[in-house]
């Protein structure tokens, strides 16, 4: 028999995804066999929803050698560092993250991607304790392709990592900024909303009319900044955040963006890459505002975090239209 007490930074979770993380070696079926059978909360059976709460005690009726080759951790693995910070406080972090780097590890690279690196700082920082920890593990709360640079953020602890959950997914919390280059001249703001297919043999979206039965709603609103010489600048505000969603929505709309090679312009795209060397999309995503927040990150409500272009998009950026 072993007893757990659920602590600060593993509040207000499903018990079936508490066991996920913590019996990491076991079988899901395992897992929801212990639930209906072998597992107490507060002396009582519970579900694979229920929630459960700081200071909870878990009572889990299984040999002492069987729970500790189900917890048994893989050695952390350490990965050098490679972003920039934007950002830094108690709770959250925000990092530029480079390009060609993932930002979660996939089936070919498990190692050197972006959330092992910033994990690997919060440990040496002494921020993040994995020896103390059964089951958080700081996370990214958005995602960018491999290609596309700019602001990532994580949250540093339990109540940060979900209330930055909440604040990307519902509307009016947090505005997400990208710069790119388009080619065309717009000059006038463009607000686009369609829906979308994800075409998985092609990696790539089908962007349809609204009325169109099925599909995702994607909503993109495009500012120009400066046109000159057949190309514009752009801030690019993401109302929604689709799969490839800025570079499929302005392809759509006649500006694809500048060495884009699934939605882009292929003359276009050849005089940039001959010209600058560019031969992925030129996609930045640069700003993050706060309007509104929940504990215990209210204090970030009117702050806004900004971050460079790398120097190979500055200097396309500079000659194009400086």
């Amino acid at each position: 028999m072993i007893k757990l007490v659920i602590t600060d930074n593993e509040d207000k979770q499903r018990l079936d995804r508490f066991l996920k993380k913590y019996l990491k070696n076991a079988p899901l079926s395992y897992i929801y066999k212990m639930i209906r059978k072998d597992i107490k909360i507060n002396g009582r059976r519970g579900s694979a929803e229920t929630v459960l709460n700081q200071g909870d005690e878990l009572t889990l009726y299984i040999r002492e050698e069987d729970f500790g080759t189900l917890t048994k951790a893989k050695k952390a693995q350490k990965a050098k560092r490679q972003f920039n910070i934007a950002y830094e406080d108690e709770n959250i972090i925000v990092v530029e993250k480079p390009f060609g780097l993932l930002t979660h590890g996939d089936s070919h690279e498990k190692k050197n991607h972006l959330a092992n690196q910033v994990i690997s700082y919060l440990i040496e920082k002494g921020d993040y304790r994995p020896d103390r920890e059964r089951t958080f593990v700081p996370s990214p709360v958005n995602r960018l392709d491999r290609n596309t640079t700019g602001l990532v953020m994580f949250g540093k602890n339990s109540k940060a990592l979900q209330t930055l959950n909440l604040m990307i997914r519902e509307k009016g919390y947090v505005s997400k900024y990208y710069l790119t280059v388009v080619s065309g001249e717009l000059k006038e703001e463009l607000v686009l909303k369609d829906k979308m297919e994800k075409d998985s043999s092609k990696n790539m979206i089908k962007v349809m009319p609204m009325d169109e039965d099925g599909g995702k709603v994607m909503e993109t609103i495009a500012r120009p900044l400066i046109s000159k010489n057949g190309f514009t600048l752009v801030e690019v505000e993401l109302v929604t955040g689709r799969t490839h969603q800025i570079r499929a929505h302005l392809g759509g709309a006649g500006y694809p963006v500048i060495g884009d090679t699934k939605y882009g312009n292929p003359s276009a795209n050849r005089w940039i890459e001959k010209k600058f060397g560019l031969t992925t999309q030129f996609l930045h995503a640069y700003k993050l505002s706060f309007h509104k927040a929940e504990e215990p990150l209210q204090y970030m409500i009117g702050k806004e975090i900004e971050g460079k272009l790398p120097e190979n998009l500055e200097n396309i950026r500079q000659e194009l239209f400086d």
